[in-house]
């Protein structure tokens, strides 16, 4: 009894140092995991193109435009809706003063701080501004670095991982040696199929969902709808917190050029509204099931990934505890965490 249950030992220090290596190799692993996502939604494309004897390496180079282009047309109405919003910035402004100086007389009625009082501690968030302004510069420019970074690698792992495909199979052939040869293969395409319609399903899940946000938010008259409404659905690629973040900007829009309470709270019923749809009718119909893993995995996932990789570990450890659990359908040894992570239905 000993002898078994002290077997659990050794697992568990493997996941310590899988996730401290994963944590310490962040710069490598991100854009190493991006790019096999992609390309295992790629695969299917540039295999029907390979069927239809064209090279492998123009097959791989058409798949990646073909997701560039995807992604420079959403850029470009970002940039449009944002222009339009810059264009709005003094009327914004002017309207927006009425309201802060209103929340000073509330602020000074409902909590006894004065008008001086707030004065100068204004006047000390202006002398500390400078610092402030710095740490921001400095902390934009390392981002804007990374992403660069990103945007040059993850192509690069993507074409590499689709190029050099047969050398990865015989890896992990290799790796599981001939008892799991058959499973292995099984397993491949069942991931292969399952991502493929996945990602399908939810870029359009994104589309629906920003069109009935963009309704909402039109037929209540605030400014930048289409803008607003896809740039919250999109956000719902962050599970659970994606939708709050992002639904601040126009419901703060909303409360400072309304002169009505009814229209933030009106945006707020949108959201839910369509969150709701997204949630029991949107998602079902047209994502299905496809990746089949419990409530109780994905928020842990969610978490951990945040906890080692912030938002970009949120978005990749889903997919992780998706591939575990489809591993864990097809290994015995693993039927104790395929309970854990599979969706019941209870």
């Amino acid at each position: 009894m000993l002898t078994r249950s002290g077997t659990i030992w050794p697992s568990l220090l493997t996941a310590s140092l899988v996730l401290l290596l994963l944590y310490a190799g962040e710069l490598l692993f991100v854009p190493l995991f991006y790019g096999l996502f992609i390309a295992i939604v790629l695969y299917p494309v540039t295999r029907w193109l390979e069927h239809h004897r064209v090279p492998r390496p123009l097959a791989i180079a058409l798949g990646l435009t073909l997701v560039l282009l995807l992604f420079l047309l959403l850029l470009w109405l970002f940039v449009l809706q944002l222009q339009a919003l810059w264009k709005d910035l003094p009327l914004l402004q002017q309207k927006l003063l009425p309201a802060l100086a209103a929340l000073q007389e509330w602020l000074r009625t409902h909590w006894g701080i004065t008008l001086s009082e707030q004065h100068n501690w204004l006047l000390q968030l202006g002398e500390k501004a400078p610092g402030i302004a710095g740490n921001l510069v400095a902390g934009t420019l390392h981002t804007t670095a990374t992403v660069l970074f990103m945007v040059f690698i993850i192509p690069v792992f993507a074409a590499l991982f689709l190029y050099n495909r047969g050398d990865f199979v015989l890896f992990l052939e290799k790796l599981a040696g001939r008892a799991y040869a058959d499973r292995l293969h099984h397993l491949l395409r069942n991931i292969i199929h399952t991502y493929f319609h996945f990602i399908r399903g939810m870029l359009l899940v994104y589309l629906i969902v920003g069109i009935l946000n963009s309704i909402g938010l039109l037929a209540l008259g605030i400014e930048h709808a289409i803008l607003f409404g896809f740039l919250t659905a999109i956000m719902t690629i962050i599970p659970y917190v994606g939708i709050f973040v992002s639904a601040l900007l126009p419901i703060t829009l909303a409360w400072v050029t309304k002169d009505s309470i009814w229209y933030p709270l009106g945006v707020v019923g949108v959201f839910g509204f369509v969150q709701y749809l997204e949630a029991n009718v949107i998602f079902p119909k047209v994502v299905a099931a496809q990746l089949n893993v419990s409530t109780w995995a994905t928020l842990v996932a969610f978490i951990a990934g945040g906890i080692v990789w912030g938002v970009n570990g949120m978005i990749l450890f889903i997919p992780f505890v998706a591939i575990l659990k489809m591993v864990s359908d097809v290994v015995p040894e693993w039927a104790a965490l395929n309970v854990l992570l599979r969706r019941t239905g209870k």
